[in-house]
C-alpha cells in the first residue's frame, strides 16, 4: 500500500475505506472486513450517523488500534469553539476512541448560515489546534473548502491543515482546487469517486477498462491515485471491498490519463461550500 505523508508528517494510506450510509450491523460488519483485508484508514462522519457501528467494526476486526487511521468530521451546524470541542468529544464517546487519527471540519462556514463565516471557521480552527496540541487528534484538516476558504483560514491559522477532501472523480475533479492544495502541501482526498455512478455508462472509461482488462470502477480509482490524491471508496459487499485494494496491479498510460481529464462534467453532486444549504 503506497502512503501519502502528511504536511504535519503523519502518514496515511492512499487508498482507505468510505463508510457513508453504511449504518447499523452493515457498517459494524463492513468496517471489519474492511480492516481485516488490509485497509488501514476509515473514514466516517458525525453527520452519517454511524460512528457507532464504525467503533464496534474496528474493535471487532481484532486490529490494533494504532494500525487503523480513523478519520471523523464536525457537521457544518455545530461550528464554533465550543461547539467544536463538545462534538469531537462526541464523537470519541460514539467511536468509543481516546483519539481521532484525522478530525475535519465537514464544510466551511458560509455567509447564508452565519453572520461572520471567517470569524466562524477561525474559531473552529483554534479549537482544532487545542484539541491536537492535547493529543485528542493526531492530524487537522478541512473538506470542502475552496481557495478563498482556505486563505482566509490562513490568516490565524497556526497549523495548516493536513488534508482538504473534495469532491473528486472524472467528470469534476477541480483541477485548480487541487493544484492551490498543492502549493500548500495540503493533501487532497477524494469523496464521491465514482461520480454517483455515472461513470459506468461512459464510452471512453469502458475502452480503457477493457485495454486493462478490469472494471470502470477499478480505472476510476487508479486515476485518482496517480494524481496522488487519496481515494475512500465505500461498499458493504465483501468482494468489493477487497477488490478496490487491488490498484497497484496495473497503470494508467500519460494518454489515459489526459482523456480521463478531459472528460465532459458528470457525476457532480451540485453542492458547493457557498450555497448549502440549498443546492446548484
Amino acid at each position: 500500500m503506497k502512503h501519502i505523508v502528511l504536511n504535519d508528517n503523519t502518514k496515511l494510506p492512499i487508498v482507505g475505506f468510505g463508510t457513508y450510509k453504511a449504518t447499523e450491523q452493515e457498517g459494524i460488519e463492513s468496517v471489519k472486513h474492511a480492516l481485516q483485508s488490509g485497509y488501514g484508514l476509515i473514514d466516517t462522519a458525525a453527520a452519517y450517523e454511524n460512528e457507532k457501528a464504525v467503533g464496534k467494526g474496528i474493535k471487532a476486526s481484532g486490529v490494533n488500534r494504532e494500525e487503523v487511521k480513523v478519520t471523523t468530521k464536525l457537521w457544518r451546524e455545530n461550528l464554533g469553539y465550543e461547539s467544536t470541542k463538545k462534538e469531537l468529544e462526541n464523537s470519541l464517546n460514539r467511536l468509543n476512541l481516546d483519539y481521532i487519527d484525522l478530525y475535519l471540519i465537514h464544510w466551511p462556514a458560509n455567509s447564508k448560515n452565519y453572520d461572520n463565516w471567517q470569524k466562524t471557521n477561525a474559531e473552529t480552527w483554534r479549537a482544532m489546534e487545542e484539541l491536537q496540541s492535547e493529543g485528542k487528534i493526531k492530524s487537522i484538516g478541512v473538506s470542502n473548502f475552496f481557495e478563498e476558504h482556505l486563505k482566509a483560514l490562513f490568516k490565524t491559522a497556526n497549523v495548516v491543515p493536513a488534508v482538504n477532501q473534495i469532491e473528486f472523480h472524472p467528470g469534476y475533479w477541480q483541477p485548480k482546487l487541487v493544484e492551490y492544495c498543492k502549493t500548500y502541501n495540503i493533501a487532497v482526498e477524494s469523496w464521491s469517486p465514482l461520480a454517483r455512478g455515472k461513470v459506468f455508462e461512459n464510452e471512453t472509461l469502458k475502452n480503457i477498462a477493457e485495454a486493462h482488462n478490469t472494471s470502470v470502477a477499478k480505472i476510476c480509482l487508479r486515476w485518482i491515485v496517480q494524481h496522488n490524491v487519496i481515494v475512500i471508496p465505500k461498499s458493504t459487499t465483501k468482494e468489493r471491498i477487497e477488490e478496490n485494494l487491488k490498484l497497484f496491479d496495473f497503470e494508467l498510460t500519460n494518454a489515459e490519463m489526459h482523456q480521463i481529464n478531459e472528460l465532459p462534467q458528470m457525476g457532480f453532486s451540485g453542492e458547493l461550500p457557498n450555497l448549502w444549504p440549498d443546492k446548484v
